[in-house]
């Protein structure tokens, strides 16, 4: 994608860390001992990386710092809707799993579509450490990255919550349903 579509207008750029400084005072149990300060003056310096964060929010991500990467002075924000995004729903797993279709093509795909908006689809473990954080996808389903021996013979992998635990599952990667997106990760 071009980088300039990957920048904001001034007022967009003040409406997202508005929205991101509320989420994170609203739930500071996801960040204990991270000062917003610091985010913001993080995010301020990466304007693309804000971009990614107003994608997230756009497709209803509602995405939040879950943690900071000391070593490699990164903030790590990841999806936590509640249910898996609206936005980022009736998909199928990649672009293979897309052509592979001859009939009912869903209009996008989870890798694809992570790409495009500069995040990171969340990898089992990280979906079960945003579990730790609260209930999250206990009616909807989220693809993850799936490992390359379960997707070279077709498959795909994803996530939910039910009973209080967290469950991974395979689908065929070209498989869509109305209640299963993904879910990102991004580095700042």
């Amino acid at each position: 994608m071009n980088n300039e579509k990957r920048k904001l207008s001034p007022k967009q750029n003040e409406e997202i860390l508005r929205t991101l400084k509320a989420r994170f005072e609203k739930n500071m149990n996801r960040h204990k001992g991270l000062e917003w300060a610091n985010v913001q003056a993080k995010l301020e310096t990466n304007t693309e990386k804000l971009w990614s964060l107003n994608e997230m929010e756009r497709t209803g991500g509602e995405p939040d710092v879950i943690d900071h990467d000391k070593k490699a002075g990164k903030y790590i924000f990841y999806d936590c809707s509640v249910e898996s995004p609206k936005g980022r729903r009736s998909v199928c797993y990649d672009r293979e799993a897309l052509e592979s279709r001859k009939e009912h093509k869903p209009k996008n795909n989870a890798i694809e579509m992570a790409a495009d908006m500069g995040i990171d689809i969340l990898t089992e473990e990280q979906y079960r450490e945003m579990q730790r954080l609260g209930n999250f996808d206990t009616k909807t389903s989220s693809w993850v990255k799936t490992p390359d021996n379960i997707r070279k013979l077709g498959g795909a992998i994803f996530c939910d919550r039910r009973y209080d635990t967290v469950f991974v599952y395979h689908n065929g990667a070209e498989s869509y349903y109305a209640a299963r997106g993904f879910r990102g990760s991004l580095r700042v």
